[in-house]
This record gives structure tokens, C-alpha cells and sequence, in this order.
């Protein structure tokens, strides 16, 4: 039997330091002048196939959509650019890219995942991975518990920093350095940061994974996913999957997904200092219980950011607890007048929703409160509308939710104007 430390993992080469920064990568990388009419942006390849000279030769690198496409080629270039990687694949969704990197493992194989991840992704760890015979363990403290759950059938450790929805920190360089010790892969889902504040690859991971669908796409317009790499081995492997499965995206989505990354940048960073004002702002209010935001610091894994975000930003996303319980969450919601109520994130607009009866209903309510995911938590996307705005917004909406059910004026609670 093989016992872990017996194969080590030699980390693949990184990808060459890219000659420009990050701003520049995001406009101009994976995205060549036409050579035939000299567009500066690229035509959209809608062909599904690719005529051949002769039998079985192409007359260029494509042959069939699903196996390759311009639009595809050159976002994965991009997306392996801005990652600092070799390589990247994309995939009609996140849940898509999820699924190709569990499927990628043999039957009997053994996955350690933090307790606090998107609620799809624990759908497919507990439903579907099952079924081929790969069993997931969770926990609340991998930085703790990691050495004592790995086993010899180990294979693949899954990290979400920050998680969703409590926005706790992993130190990925802490994890990689073990897991690796003992043949074992890292993946990190990088959904919640980008690929502007947060590069996983350069801290020890092997692969790191987005819902293209939120960041960096970033208009709410297209549903996709995307990997990223450094080893030709895993290159070969998962894109084999990838063409054999066939959950590619379509060339217009991959066209809409780089056009998002063009100004990734920008929003990231202006998603952030609204995200920083909102966060701020909650945790002065007297009607929170409680903000996560790894941006403030006050939060109890700061030293993190420090460390593995760009410039310590704490990103756009955020969660807290409201005073009052379920319903006043609730009322949150629908005060709002900025905020849309809503799932997902990530977009231009900024969202509200209530974890615990949305995007992770799925998952028990034990295993939800021991992960941190109580009733009263509302999650928030802050988009790039003026942060002023949204610090007024969430400041009203918790007025109605917490404060105005309190005041009667001598009136009874759920007092009416007599109309049923």
C-alpha cells in the first residue's frame, strides 16, 4: 500500500514572469490583431467545424468546436496569463470545472474539502462524486486538521479563500507545502477574489478554479467556468476530460468572458473600496452582529490577506449578521433599493441574498451553523456603483429591518390600515 510522503509532488516549472503587468496582461493578452482585416478586437468563430486539406489534416489547428475554438483558445490564454500559468481550460460553467477536476480522480480516491464552500460545490461532493466512488471530507480548521485526515487514498485537497459565504482565509502556501509532502494536489476556487487580487498558483497551488459567471466575466451576461495550471500532465489529463465530456462553452460566451476580462482590473479594484466602505460601515452599526470582510482588521485571518492579496484588498464580497433574527435578515433583503435581491455575485450590479435560504439551502442546517451559515446572514456583492450609495443603502435598509419594527407609536405591532 502506498503510504503518504511515498510520492511527493515536484511542483511543475511556473509560467515565465510575464513581461507586462497586470492591467496591461488583461487588455492585450490571448487577444491577437485579426491578421486578415486587422480588427483589434476579435471576429466571434461561430463554425462548428473546420475543413481539412486532406484526410486528417486540418487546414489549421482546428478541426471541431467542441475540441478547440478560436474564441476558447484565446480566453484560456488569457485567463493562463493573468493566473501566472502554463495553462488554462474553460467550461460552460463553474460547476462544470468542479465536476471535471473530481472526475479526473480514480474511484476509491479520498478528497479533503473546507467545510465552508459554495453551496453547488457541496452538492456535487456529497450527490454526485459519490457515485463514481470518490469520498469527501469536510472540515472547519483545515489548517489544523489536515495532517491528521490525510490518508494513503488522499488525492486532492479543495480550498475556497475566501469561502462562501463566511469569508474565511486559508494560507495556501501552509496546505500546498504538506499535501504536496504527501502526493497530494491542491485546488483552490479563486471565484470571490479573481485573478486580479488573489493568484493561488504562485502560493503552492496546482490548480485554481473560477466561476467565470461572477468576476471575471463581470455583467451577469454568461454562464461559464475555467481552470488553471502549471503541469503538462494535468494539461493532457483534464483536457481529455474536458473534449471527452464535452462541457465547453460556446464561442459567444467565450467572446463575452474576454471581453469582461479586459476591465477586470478596474472593477476588481473599485469592487473592493466599496466592498472596504460597506464593510466599515456595518461593523460601526449598532443593528450587526457581526461583518466578515477580510479587508477590515478586525478580521481574524487579516494576516492572510496581507499576505496572499494584492495590496491586502479585501475584495468585493461580504457577509454579516443581522440583530433581530431571521426575519429582520429578511426585511434586509427586501429594504434595499441599491441593492438587487438575488443570486450570485461578482457583476458590475451590486447583489443581496441570504445564504442559509438561497445559495446554500441545500446543505443541512447543522452542517451550515457549524461552518458559520446562520439564518440571520446576509451575504453581499458590492458592485462598482458609487460606494457612497451603497453605504447609504445598507444603512437605511437596516434601519426598516431592525429599527422600525420597534417603533409603534403606540400603535401594536402588524398594525394595518384596515384593508385585508
Amino acid at each position: 500500500m502506498t503510504l503518504p510522503g511515498d510520492n511527493p509532488i515536484e511542483t511543475p516549472p511556473r509560467a515565465p514572469s510575464p513581461v507586462h503587468r497586470f492591467g496591461t496582461l488583461a487588455v492585450h493578452a490571448g487577444a491577437p490583431i485579426d491578421q486578415t482585416t486587422g480588427a483589434v478586437i476579435e471576429p466571434i468563430s461561430l463554425s462548428t467545424t473546420y475543413a481539412q486539406t486532406a484526410v486528417g489534416k486540418p487546414v489549421g489547428i482546428y478541426e471541431y468546436t467542441r475540441s478547440s475554438n478560436p474564441n476558447r483558445l484565446n480566453f484560456e490564454h488569457a485567463i493562463a496569463a493573468l493566473e501566472r500559468g502554463r495553462y488554462a481550460l474553460a467550461y460552460a460553467s463553474g460547476s462544470a470545472a468542479t465536476a471535471n477536476m473530481l472526475q479526473s480522480l480514480a474511484a476509491g480516491s479520498h478528497v479533503i474539502s473546507v467545510s465552508d464552500v459554495y453551496g453547488g460545490t457541496h452538492r456535487y461532493f456529497t450527490k454526485v462524486a459519490s457515485a463514481h466512488g470518490v469520498r469527501v471530507t469536510f472540515t472547519p480548521s483545515i489548517e489544523l486538521d489536515i495532517e491528521d485526515l490525510i490518508t494513503a487514498e488522499t488525492k486532492l485537497i479543495w480550498i475556497e479563500s475566501p469561502s462562501n459565504p463566511t469569508l474565511s482565509l486559508v494560507d495556501i502556501r501552509a496546505i500546498a507545502d504538506i499535501a504536496h509532502r504527501s502526493g497530494i494536489m491542491v485546488v483552490v476556487d479563486n471565484t470571490f477574489l479573481s485573478p486580479y487580487i488573489q493568484n493561488p498558483l504562485q502560493h503552492g497551488a496546482d490548480i485554481v478554479v473560477h466561476s467565470v459567471t461572477k468576476y471575471i466575466n463581470g455583467h451577469s451576461d454568461v454562464l461559464m467556468g475555467v481552470a488553471a495550471f502549471n503541469s503538462e500532465e494535468l494539461w493532457d489529463r483534464l483536457s481529455f476530460l474536458q473534449n471527452a465530456i464535452g462541457a465547453v462553452p460556446s464561442a459567444f460566451d467565450c467572446w463575452l468572458a474576454h471581453r469582461g476580462v479586459k476591465t477586470l482590473h478596474l472593477r476588481a479594484r473599485e469592487a473592493s473600496k466599496n466592498g472596504l466602505m460597506v464593510a466599515e460601515a456595518l461593523s460601526r452599526s449598532p443593528n450587526v452582529v457581526a461583518v466578515n470582510y477580510p479587508g477590515l482588521a478586525s478580521h481574524k485571518q487579516r494576516k492572510i490577506a496581507l499576505k496572499q492579496h494584492r495590496d491586502g484588498l479585501g475584495g468585493g464580497m461580504l457577509s454579516f449578521r443581522v440583530k433581530g433574527g431571521k426575519e429582520a435578515a429578511e426585511r434586509f433583503c427586501q429594504a434595499t433599493n441599491v441593492y438587487i435581491l438575488a443570486e450570485s455575485l461578482g457583476g458590475i450590479e451590486s447583489l443581496v441574498e441570504m445564504p442559509a435560504s438561497m445559495t446554500h439551502s441545500g446543505i443541512p442546517k447543522e452542517q451550515r451553523e457549524a461552518a458559520g451559515v446562520f439564518d440571520d446572514l446576509v451575504r453581499l456583492s458590492c458592485g462598482v456603483e458609487d460606494g457612497l450609495d451603497l453605504v447609504a443603502d445598507v444603512l437605511q435598509a437596516l434601519e426598516k429591518a431592525v429599527v422600525a419594527p420597534k417603533i409603534t407609536n403606540g400603535l401594536a405591532n402588524g398594525f394595518t390600515n384596515g384593508h385585508a
